[in-house]
């Protein structure tokens, strides 16, 4: 992040001619960070196991609240946040189009619901690693279906702004549904060849090395295209942190609490929690920027959802693991 702030600072002459390196002209889709981010997202779609989906019937109330809170709660809550801070409680420090734009990128990055760091998440708060497979896989199905009509639903109607379909939808085909299908097709065939268990153990961790250096090179440029913004607006950026923060907690809690209620074990609530809380944000960034351009503030509210991913999902994962004990009585459940 820094390193593509400095980039952006002291050479402008390299980060203008990257940032108008596109597919074709006006389209706003950039070269470099769509490349990136097809090699950052297929391995990670390769991880996903969609047989996985059979067992959706095996203890099915965790999966019903972290759906309920990632598509009927969280971009709906995202949208009514962002109309609330940007257009009346810091209404006095931005003009109503700088408002539009920050409200459609943290409408954005909330209809996008976290593939690949749930996994680390899960980790980190000891959670069951195949209910939370089960999760991310379903999870991503339904974002072939309901990110573009979500995105322009609630843009369109807590903004001044509109979102042409076709766009979101060569978006959506893009970033999700070309490396997903890509990532499942390659699965597919090397388990195949090779069986499942060279594929975990020896393939899939020979591109950890690539998904990470692109991850990298992709948050360098984004910064890097960003830095103008986010040096000359940097009160603008904490303001942009408050509600995408709050509604992470506030969706974290309402999906905890639920599992809590309806007596999930430990394992599957704490990763339900953190999967209705963190965001898909390499898709985000990405549709941000081809529907509005790279040095947009749609694209900043985006890049500001990066910034705050870490330290606030640290802190929820640190909350689950003190709350444990919590579900002791449900562990056979």
């Amino acid at each position: 992040m820094l390193a593509g702030v400095l980039l952006g600072k002291f050479a402008p002459g390299v980060v203008q001619a990257l940032r108008q390196v596109e597919f074709g002209q006006g389209s706003q889709v950039n070269l470099p960070i769509a490349v990136l981010i097809w090699l950052m997202i297929t391995p990670m779609m390769m991880k996903v196991d969609f047989t996985a989906i059979r067992h959706v019937g095996k203890r099915p109330k965790g999966l019903l609240v972290t759906l309920f809170v990632n598509w009927l709660v969280k971009p709906f809550s995202m949208a009514l946040l962002a109309w609330f801070f940007f257009r009346h409680v810091f209404a006095n420090w931005m003009v109503p189009a700088e408002a539009d734009q920050y409200i459609a990128g943290a409408i954005i990055l909330a209809a996008a619901p976290c593939t690949a760091m749930v996994f680390v998440w899960s980790h980190l708060t000891e959670g069951d690693p195949a209910y939370t497979l089960v999760q991310v896989s379903l999870n991503d199905l339904i974002m072939l279906l309901l990110f573009a009509p979500i995105v322009r639903f609630l843009v369109s109607g807590a903004s001044s702004l509109r979102v042409p379909f076709g766009v979101l939808l060569y978006s959506v085909v893009a970033f999700i549904v070309i490396p997903l299908s890509l990532g499942a097709s390659l699965r597919a065939w090397w388990i195949r060849r090779r069986g499942k268990e060279w594929f975990e153990s020896r393939l899939l961790p020979g591109f950890a090395p690539v998904t990470i250096a692109a991850l990298l090179a992709t948050l360098v440029l984004i910064f890097a295209f960003q830095s103008e913004n986010i040096t000359a607006k940097y009160f603008h950026v904490f303001l942009i942190a408050i509600p995408i923060s709050l509604q992470v907690y506030l969706n974290a809690s309402l999906a905890y609490g639920l599992m809590y209620f309806l007596k999930v074990p430990y394992a599957v609530a704490a990763p339900g929690a953190l999967i209705g809380a963190s965001n898909f944000f390499e898709l985000a960034v990405a549709t941000a920027i081809v529907l509005f351009g790279p040095g947009s503030g749609a694209a900043l509210a985006t890049v500001v959802g990066i910034l705050v991913e870490v330290p606030v999902m640290l802190s929820v994962c640190a909350a689950c693991n003190r709350t444990r004990p919590w579900f002791a009585s449900y562990a056979d459940r």
